[in-house]
């Protein structure tokens, strides 16, 4: 196996989105190794964002928070045929993103009506850097430029048909669609960050992906600007999603 025929695969998603189930899916393949969110200690480290987030210390102390190492890592590793690495759009920051053209992106996207209340609830008054919508319309502008191997998924149809969006999904990777994707082991994996205990309470409950349901509390007045901030970016995303 040589460094030039493995498969890297970056998501790059918004918060409170169903990539962490995503990657559970990609975990399940036999050619794959999966990994969780390698520049979140970098973006800790960089941000304010460390005085809010559950565990700040106890992510930086327990991943390299250099960016242009991890993305060194990212782009060297060889341990298996296909590498899946989830991403917040966020924590690229002032990274070169230049590197972008030497993987397949994965733009996750999902409604901002269901996505910022589920973030409300482990972090109260969020910001646009901190949901990162924003962000995810710089990295598909970038990677227009870039010309580089891009697609979207709105998590909203993915949901609704999970096998139909997989099996576009690798077959756009190039790589073979496993029926053993769609389901796992309730409970955390391995390869779980150590911020799983703050944010993954649903996927370790689940063992495949949660039937689509819209979500029915009212976003609070304080965080409606925000939601208005972020329907624009999330129509152009949805726009491009299969």
């Amino acid at each position: 196996m040589t460094k030039q025929n493995i498969k890297r695969i970056c998501l790059w998603s918004c918060p409170r989105n169903i990539s962490t189930a995503t990657m559970y899916s990609f975990a399940q393949r036999s050619d794959t190794k999966v990994f969780d969110e390698p520049l979140y200690g970098y973006y800790l480290k960089e941000t304010s964002a460390a005085t809010y987030h559950p565990g700040a210390k106890e992510i930086m102390d327990s991943m390299e928070c250099d960016g242009e190492k991890v993305i060194e890592m990212m782009l060297n590793t060889s341990d298996k045929p296909v590498l899946f690495f989830k991403n917040m759009t966020h924590h690229l920051l002032h990274l070169d993103t230049s590197f972008l053209k030497e993987v397949t992106n994965v733009l996750l996207t999902r409604d901002p009506r269901d996505m910022i209340p589920s973030f409300h609830q482990v972090i109260k008054n969020p910001t646009m850097q901190d949901v990162g919508y924003l962000a995810h319309t710089q990295i598909l502008k970038k990677l227009d430029q870039l010309k580089a191997k891009t697609i979207v998924l709105d998590a909203t149809e993915t949901l609704k048909n999970p096998e139909a969006k997989l099996k576009k999904l690798c077959d756009f990777i190039g790589i073979p669609f496993e029926k053993n994707m769609l389901n796992w082991q309730a409970g955390p994996i391995p390869e779980d960050g150590v911020w799983a205990e703050h944010w993954y309470s649903n996927v370790h409950n689940s063992n495949g992906f949660n039937k689509y349901q819209p979500k029915e509390k009212e976003i609070p007045n304080q965080l409606k600007p925000l939601l208005r901030d972020c329907i624009p970016h999330y129509e152009i995303l949805k726009q491009r999603s299969i």
